[in-house]
């Protein structure tokens, strides 16, 4: 049977047999003290590289789609410069998705 870490977008949908189930959407809250970040160019299409400049874990890719899901609807080519998004704090994440 399939296992997801606690990082994976994935972690609390349920398996059925060998495969997911209907998906379970992970929540990010929005905080006033999350930081604000516009993208670079050494990022485009890269939320794993940034979610590892910011969280030392590129498994992290996910949460800023999460987090941002008014500017940034696919997770990869809406990855772009000059978008700003709004970045949550590593404890934030600790807390809310249990790392």
């Amino acid at each position: 049977m399939a296992s997801y870490a606690k990082q994976s977008p994935y972690y609390t949908t349920s398996k059925f047999n060998n495969f997911l189930d209907v998906y379970q959407h992970r929540s990010i809250p929005k905080l006033v003290d999350d930081a604000q970040f516009t993208i670079t160019e050494s990022h485009r299409h890269r939320p794993d590289l940034l979610a590892f400049d910011l969280y030392q874990d590129s498994r992290l890719w996910w949460v800023f789609a999460v987090r941002n899901p008014n500017t940034i609807q696919d997770p990869i080519f809406d990855f772009i410069p000059g978008v700003t998004i709004f970045v949550p704090k590593y404890q934030t994440l600790v807390s809310s998705l249990g790392l």
